[in-house]
């Protein structure tokens, strides 16, 4: 069954995709956040470039720390950010 989730991006994947937020439309073969990273690196070489790199991402589901091997389950909101530095 066809769902949607919301995505939310945060510092330069936001600045980089001209976009703060979205809501894209998932099947249901997708289960893990991998698996949406998968759906947006289908839109265009931009979002290819932007999640080719999981490394340097971090993921949340609802506000709850995630692993791209995560599962999706029901989460309505995915955010996507890099890794957070500080002193």
């Amino acid at each position: 069954m066809d769902r949607s989730i919301k995505i939310v991006y945060f510092a330069w994947v936001r600045e980089r995709l001209g976009l703060e937020e979205e809501n894209i439309a998932i099947g249901g073969g997708v289960k893990t956040i991998s698996d949406v990273l998968d759906v947006l690196k289908n839109r265009s070489d931009t979002y290819a470039d932007i999640f080719s790199d999981v490394e340097k991402l971090r993921f949340a589901l609802d506000q709850d720390y995630g692993l791209p091997a995560s599962e999706i389950g029901a989460a309505q909101e995915l955010a996507i950010f890099p890794p957070v530095t500080g002193g």
